[in-house]
């Protein structure tokens, strides 16, 4: 995809040169007061004319001073640079996610969501705010310390560049190693995390035979593979790196610095000031390239988030084709599918030409087996997802023609599974209307048979879910409800709505919901079929087409599909008369 850091700074680059110039000045400058301190020792010894003490100590301090500032002005403006690209991509992310559907949304899950907007935004802070500066000092101070000291004894510079080469060698190759190798480190612990959930599930079964002290044999097995893994990848990494960490540590440099410069000075090449040089300088050359290698994990996870922040960026939004008015208020609309087919995958068709019309303030109910389409014709509806082919229309619209804000001012939708934000229980209620008065949520809450539960929690309607307070599926859902209620679409969607909630309660809640869709359009999609048997439409979905279609009363008598289901769910009962619409 051709995805570099560089690319993904491009807001900031500006500021985050700005940080690398004042770096590369600080890295510059560290060198300086090293520089000075020769020259002073030289002026005291008076081993060379032209030598002055005090300026020496002078530009030292200023070296220091330029160091300090330069650096502390870099640190900051790269902060800075980081805070404000990490807020502007998240602002980006929050509305490219606004734009996309909703069912890939709600299939890729809150976890996938939380990981591009927090941690994959965040794994880019190293890269930007420090690793970007190592880098500077890296290539600076070495270029600048290693040409003072080529320019002093070239010999004894060539004897001190074959310890470095050989301990960067060294370096190279354990940082190989261990790259080389990660992806299997990734699938041993994944394997060893699976089977330890498995085991801890599958503890109380132990603990019921009689075997606490002995693992399953899949655990077992996979923490050995895990420990043997890692004691092998261990040793190979360990032994390079080792080996690389002595050979460039101060002292074994010295040791070069000393033998080759005594040699060196026996021999008249080299003096004693000199070879004091290459012992300030000469250790301090690989320090910055070892603390650049420290921070390849934290490159490589950031040149990662990036990646998949621009796969989430390069997912298509949903398209707004020719953008219609938003439909006046008025009677409940029409809903009508036009040979809608889709597919999730591209190979197996979910729904495979479905013609249905809603008439107006009519409920339609859809049923079938597991994985007839029935959610998915529903969520069509919603704008979840837009069909391979056909159309979907309300009030004479394609949904496609309708920008977000106005569908959803004409669609409101109820899932199996109501998501609640970690907010109030108020503010939850009327998130559609976030101007709702309290009397109006209240309403709404006693409609969807929750008002009582809430009234129980510790502040009532202010208690803030999520923060030590959790309800149940079924509360949970009656809250979606009560929203659905208070944001009273002329169109309903409900995908088993009450599917969490106990016999008790889903009286209350058919009794709610009997009366919010009374003139409106509704679309239901059920599985207990005593529940829609009051339906103006039952339409049987089965292998993504429509298989037959009419009233409870006339599809028993048909005894097709629909007969057959009934039967499944009542054997002892032909006809019930159902809940009341």
């Amino acid at each position: 995809m051709g995805v570099t850091l560089w690319g993904v700074a491009r807001p900031v680059r500006m500021r985050l040169l700005g940080a690398l110039a004042l770096q590369l000045v600080a890295a510059v400058a560290a060198v300086v007061p090293l520089v000075a301190a020769v020259e002073l020792a030289a002026a005291l010894l008076g081993a060379r004319e032209g030598r002055h003490g005090a300026v020496a100590v002078a530009v030292a301090g200023a070296g220091l001073a330029v160091r300090v500032a330069a650096g502390a002005a870099a640190s900051a403006l790269a902060h800075r640079a980081d805070g404000d690209l990490q807020w502007g991509l998240r602002r980006d992310l929050a509305r490219h996610l606004g734009r996309l559907p909703l069912g890939w949304l709600t299939g890729q899950g809150a976890g996938r969501v939380k990981k591009a907007v927090i941690d994959d935004v965040g794994a880019l802070h190293h890269a930007v705010a420090h690793a970007s500066l190592d880098l500077v000092t890296a290539a600076a101070a070495p270029l600048v310390a290693g040409g003072y000291l080529v320019v002093t004894s070239p010999e004894l510079a060539a004897a001190l560049a074959v310890p470095i080469a050989v301990g960067l060698w060294l370096h190279r190759r354990a940082t190989g190693l261990a790259a080389a190798r990660m992806p299997q480190f990734q699938a041993a612990t994944g394997r060893l995390n699976a089977a330890t959930v498995e085991f801890v599930h599958g503890i109380a079964v132990v603990k019921a035979f009689g075997t606490t002290g002995q693992a399953p044999q899949a655990f077992r097995r996979a923490a050995d593979d895990y420990a043997a893994f890692v004691r092998d990848w261990a040793r190979q990494v360990t032994r390079p790196a080792a080996a690389a960490e002595a050979v460039l540590s101060a002292p074994v440099l010295l040791l070069v610095v000393f033998a080759a410069g005594t040699a060196l000075l026996a021999a008249g090449r080299v003096d004693g000031v000199e070879l004091m040089a290459f012992a300030l300088l000469g250790p301090g050359l690989t320090a910055p390239l070892l603390a650049l290698g420290y921070s390849r994990e934290e490159i490589r996870a950031a040149r990662a988030a990036a990646l998949h922040l621009a796969e989430l960026h390069a997912r298509p939004p949903l398209a707004v084709s020719a953008p219609a008015p938003a439909p006046p208020p008025g009677p409940a609309p029409a809903v009508e599918l036009r040979g809608v087919r889709f597919s999730y995958d591209g190979r197996h068709q979910a729904l495979a030409g479905i013609d249905l019309r809603v008439a107006p303030g009519t409920l339609t109910a859809l049923v079938g087996r597991s994985g007839s389409g029935k959610s998915t014709l529903a969520a069509l509806v919603a704008r979840f997802h837009d069909p391979d082919a056909g159309q979907v229309r309300i009030d004479g619209y394609d949904v496609r023609e309708l920008t977000s804000t106005a569908l959803y001012r004409r669609v409101g939708f109820v899932l199996q599974q109501t998501r609640l934000l970690r907010a109030t229980v108020r503010d939850n209620i009327r998130l559609a209307r976030p101007d709702a008065d309290d009397a109006a949520v209240r309403a709404a809450a006693r409609a969807a048979g929750i008002h009582d539960r809430v009234t129980a929690l510790p502040a009532g309607y202010d208690t803030m879910l999520g923060q030590g307070v959790a309800l149940s599926g079924g509360e949970a859902q009656r809250i979606g409800i009560a929203r659905a209620l208070l944001a009273d679409p002329p169109i309903l969607v409900l995908d088993e709505a009450t599917a969490h909630i106990d016999p008790d309660a889903e009286t209350a809640v058919q009794r709610a919901v009997g009366a919010l869709v009374g003139g409106r359009t509704v679309l239901v999609v059920a599985h207990r079929l005593r529940t829609v048997v009051h339906a103006d439409q039952i339409v049987v979905l089965a292998d993504g087409r429509v298989a037959e279609r009419g009233r409870h009363a006339d599809l028993l008598a048909a005894d097709g599909p629909y007969a057959a289901l009934w039967r499944a769910q009542h054997p002892a009962t032909p006809h019930v008369s159902g809940a009341a619409r």
